[in-house]
């Protein structure tokens, strides 16, 4: 029975709350853990605190060298923490492996650019000046993650705010919260106490590390109406926050794309984790010419996919998430078919055993008003809209309050640059869906969010820059008070503008 990590230790709950994680496959209960009030966060928060103002001074070698020693621990603890990840939350356990593999690697990549990208030389404006930045850590990060990605989405915010000399407080799902504290008690314990603490909740933990003035910055995964939430929160305090938001991403299939790839492709993109990623492609656009042979082997390769046990290594798909989350998708799906949409495989709950299954689903003749259309569908829906040609598709795919990511499948530059231009999104796939990459930056437009994760921008989401100014022959300045020994100056400006 797992308590809070706070200063490098386990910690009981100030009131004594505990919360019950559930297997979403077998419906068993995995563990226990705390409930933390608002005064454990309180806690917390003064942990991080108090261990910042060492961890900013440690030498960036230093620095590098544990956090890659945190990446070597996740990869000798990649059986444990993956067997939790798919214990907690009901991805497939080759999914799991992958992810904690990912996680190192993340580790490994800001342990190194954390060393050499620290400010940058500013040419001077006189004599004997020398002018330079340098990036500060903002101080205590307060990191929100959760359920899909439990791990992998925190560390991407963990681990470049580590790298820049931040301490962090995580509040992990209600959901998945084991395997978050796995990675605290065994691959992070070696950093000085206070520099990761785990708080696990729900609402109320939330709320109170939002509010708290220790923490410098927000970094937050989840709905858009509840990083809304948070933005307004932290803008009464200036906090700053860094939000990946929900997304409705496009998926195009052009004529000219090879179906052999675009098919499974698109399946995975869609279907992966059930579903339930912020960038899964849940709007697929199709051009006619292609579109019956699309559909029918679109549908063939989604009957193919094998739905039950996750720790089961033929599994496909796992169960939903919770009750609450399939409950959402049946609705959904039915509003669809209420509309006219058509079911083409799919919409049902399977008997695959005793958790939250839910049939990878198919639907054609949606149209945009449509639930599944307009809504972020977190579940394994896929809904394929036929278009007349690229510039219709194109146009289709723009339409969207949302920008997190886009998704094309063709051999056609035009059609590949005409895209890329028209559909705002902060990441655009061609021909290779959902593929992330430590060095590159992540992040969404308009309603999905602000700011970014990875590469040197997710660093800097967690630095700010100072500028500094030297000069090195200290002297007195000739435009200092007083302003009577510039008469002439003024006189001789005066006398122009006469004269002009």
């Amino acid at each position: 029975m797992p308590s809070l990590w706070i200063n490098g230790a386990w910690t009981a709950p100030v009131r004594g709350g505990r919360r019950r994680i559930q297997n979403p496959a077998t419906l068993a209960i995995v563990d226990e853990v705390a409930d933390a009030s608002a005064e454990d966060v309180a806690r917390a928060c003064a942990a991080a605190a108090a261990a910042q103002t060492h961890w900013r001074r440690v030498p960036a070698l230093e620095r590098a060298r544990l956090l890659h020693e945190a990446a070597l621990t996740m990869r000798g603890d990649r059986a444990r923490l993956s067997e939790l990840l798919t214990l907690e939350g009901g991805k497939p356990r080759i999914e799991n492996l992958d992810e904690v593999e990912w996680c190192a690697a993340c580790f490994d990549y800001y342990a190194e650019i954390a060393r050499h990208s620290h400010g940058n030389s500013i040419p001077p404006t006189a004599e004997h000046q020398i002018n330079f930045t340098i990036k500060e850590p903002l101080g205590v990060v307060g990191a929100i993650v959760p359920f899909n990605y439990p791990l992998l989405l925190l560390v991407w915010k963990i681990a470049p705010a580590l790298a820049a000399g931040n301490t962090v407080v995580i509040k992990p799902s209600e959901l998945t919260p084991l395997a978050t504290l796995r990675l605290a008690e065994r691959a992070l314990a070696h950093l000085p106490p206070g520099a990761v603490n785990v708080v696990t909740g729900g609402a109320e933990a939330g709320a109170a590390l939002v509010d708290d003035p220790r923490v410098a910055c927000i970094a937050f995964t989840g709905s858009t109406a509840v990083g809304t939430e948070i933005a307004v929160k932290a803008a009464r305090q200036l906090k700053r926050v860094n939000l990946e938001l929900g997304g409705i991403d496009p998926l195009i299939v052009f004529e000219d794309a090879d179906l052999d790839v675009a098919v499974p492709g698109a399946a995975w993109a869609r279907f992966l984790n059930n579903g339930q990623v912020c960038t899964s492609a849940k709007r697929i656009f199709v051009v006619e010419p292609i579109a019956r042979e699309f559909i029918d082997r679109f549908v063939a390769h989604a009957k193919t996919l094998k739905v039950g046990d996750p720790m089961d290594p033929d599994t496909d798909l796992g169960p939903m998430i919770s009750e609450r989350a399939r409950a959402r998708v049946e609705d959904q799906v039915k509003r669809a078919l209420s509309q006219g949409a058509r079911l083409l495989y799919g919409g049902t709950r399977l008997d695959a055993g005793p958790g939250w299954f839910y049939a990878p689903t198919v639907l054609t003749d949606v149209r945009p008003e449509h639930a599944v259309v307009c809504e972020e569908v977190f579940g394994p829906i896929a809904s394929i809209q036929v278009v007349r040609d690229a510039d219709e598709a194109i146009a289709r795919a723009a339409q969207s309050e949302y920008g997190l990511g886009a998704n094309i499948y063709t051999r056609n530059l035009t059609y590949a640059l005409r895209a890329m231009q028209e559909i705002k999104a902060g990441t655009f796939w061609i021909n290779d869906p959902l593929t992330d990459n430590d060095a590159a930056p992540f992040g969404g437009m308009r309603k999905s969010g602000m700011g970014r994760e990875l590469g040197e921008e997710g660093l800097d989401a967690f630095r700010e820059t100072k500028h500094v100014h030297l000069d090195f022959i200290p002297e007195r300045k000739p435009f200092w008070f007083p302003y009577r020994q510039r008469r002439d100056e003024v006189a001789a400006v005066a006398a122009h503008d006469v004269r002009a």
